[in-house]
């Protein structure tokens, strides 16, 4: 640091804040950096006027500062009793459908505390080989699962993998001649997200009706196509955990009409190892890694959400992506670099992406293997089902895979999932997709155990059978009553003042 002595030493009688104070000139002498004055308003917390030198204005400068007095153990007890108040997923099961909360295993975590994984993202290639060597092996590893063959790892969630997905569609239709191609296809019962990233990437939005079945409707799809589509979005198995039997018939009419098919990976842990987004006829798709490969939710900060291509569509892929060298090293082995797509749409995130979070998900697919990715996605269908047999609610869609709809019939499903909570269990998705009345979206994931699934079963069987009062009562036994979900969305009171100002 340039305040420290030339030769690094220190003779004892250096300022105790010489960093904020003063600067070291020569022979163990500091020049003040603040006048005496300055110096005085910092130690006492700020003065009342303009004219003692302040850079700040009156409203931002205070005579005095107020820090809460509190021991350390009604600190820790404070903290301790507030995390025992809220309910996450290492407390129970939380069968959200379509969000998928499943628990991450913690080695994942321990992997990415490692000192090794503290690489500074400015380091020299040279210097940083192994980093880059486990981006590639993560971009084939994920290219192998989707079926892609070629993969980007920048966007830094899903929601973001979406609207990088069709922004290199939107690349190719324009580096082809056909920049006209304006709309985008998107199921009535797709993620919201779909509707949101389409038209983020300057697209009309097309929404299709589902059959009877609850799946695509051809006769819908062929309606909708034209010389305007530039893709259709869908994610397979669909919200309602239906598999598209027609996917092969559907990419077929797509790219007759010259269009791209667009996979949301949401679903994706339903089919590891068992069928791939690529060999069904998709040519872009992102991962969700918080879904299927354990990685945390991003919740506003650090996520990851891949985006696989099939070759056509790899030139346009965001800058930078990692390769294998033609020539490797003098020792005969393999070196990595980073490149740019010959006409890539730009960089989306920083660097390379979050490389704690990829980090997470590479150690996961790693550990797990080709077999026991299969093994995932068979617990995940397996549980599914096992979970809605179990339930006296009606589920009017089927065959389903990793998930289910039921519905709540006379019952409020937003009352329904209230009172699950005095359950001691979180409850599922409500009121989505609109395609089942009163709709309870559930989703135990590959992770839980027999005895969870019977919990859960056992609390949804128990609100069946109670009547509105205590429904519309509920929940009683929670933390925190029923509240104003909206009022609190829009206007979310973020600290102790805002508590202080109500009261």
């Amino acid at each position: 640091m340039s305040d420290d002595r030339p030769d690094g030493s220190d003779d004892g009688n250096t300022p105790q804040s010489r960093y904020d104070q003063a600067r070291y000139v020569e022979n163990g002498e500091y020049e003040p950096l603040l006048s005496e004055k300055d110096r005085t308003r910092v130690e006492i917390g700020g003065g009342d006027d303009d004219t003692d030198g302040s850079p700040l204005p009156d409203a931002l400068t205070r005579d005095s500062l107020e820090l809460p007095e509190l021991s350390e153990p009604e600190l820790a007890r404070h903290y301790t009793r507030l995390s025992q108040m809220i309910y996450g997923i290492d407390s129970g099961p939380y069968p959200l459908g379509s969000c998928t909360m499943k628990y991450n295993p913690k080695f994942t975590e321990d992997v990415a505390a490692l000192p090794a994984a503290a690489v500074h993202p400015d380091r020299s290639e040279e210097s940083v080989q192994g980093t880059l060597e486990l981006l590639y092996r993560l971009q084939d590893y994920l290219g192998r699962i989707g079926g892609m063959d070629a993969v980007t790892l920048q966007p830094p969630a899903g929601a973001a993998g979406e609207f990088v997905g069709i922004r290199v569609a939107a690349a190719y239709h324009e580096h082809n001649g056909e920049g006209h191609r304006d709309e985008v296809i998107v199921p009535e019962s797709a993620h919201g997200t779909n509707f949101a990233s389409a038209a983020l990437g300057g697209y009309d939005v097309v929404s299709l009706p589902s059959d009877d079945d609850g799946r695509v409707d051809l006769e819908a799809l062929e309606a909708a196509l034209s010389e305007d589509t530039a893709a259709l979005m869908l994610t397979n198995p669909n919200t309602l955990g239906l598999f598209e039997r027609e996917i092969t018939t559907i990419a077929d009419m797509v790219h007759e009409a010259g269009g791209l098919l667009y996979y949301d990976g949401a679903n994706l842990n339903a089919l590891l190892g068992r069928a791939r987004p690529g060999d069904m006829g998709f040519d872009v798709m992102h991962y969700n890694v918080h879904k299927t490969f354990a990685t945390p939710h991003g919740g506003g900060g650090p996520g990851a959400g891949p985006v696989g291509v099939v070759s056509d569509l790899a030139p346009f892929l965001p800058a930078p992506r990692v390769r294998e060298r033609a020539e490797g090293s003098p020792a005969g082995e393999p070196v990595y670099e980073r490149f740019d797509p010959e006409h890539t749409i730009g960089k989306v995130h920083g660097f390379d992406g979050n490389w704690l979070v990829l980090l997470k998900a590479f150690a996961y697919i790693a550990r797990l293997g080709d077999e026991g990715l299969a093994d995932a996605s068979a617990s995940a269908v397996l549980n599914a089902n096992y979970l809605a047999e179990r339930i006296e609610y009606d589920v009017p869609y089927g065959p389903f895979h990793h998930e289910f709809v039921a519905s709540a019939g006379e019952q409020d499903a937003a009352d329904v999932a209230k009172r699950m909570l005095d359950y001691g269990v979180h409850p599922p998705t409500t009121k989505w997709p609109e395609i089942v009345p009163e709709a309870l979206m559930t989703e135990p994931t590959e992770v839980e155990s027999k005895d969870t699934l019977d919990r859960l079963a056992a609390a949804f069987n128990a609100v069946a059978g109670e009547d509105d009062d205590a429904l519309e009562t509920a929940p009683e036994r929670t933390t925190a009553r029923r509240i104003d979900q909206t009022t609190a969305a829009r206007t979310p009171r973020l600290s102790w003042q805002a508590l202080e100002d109500d009261a």
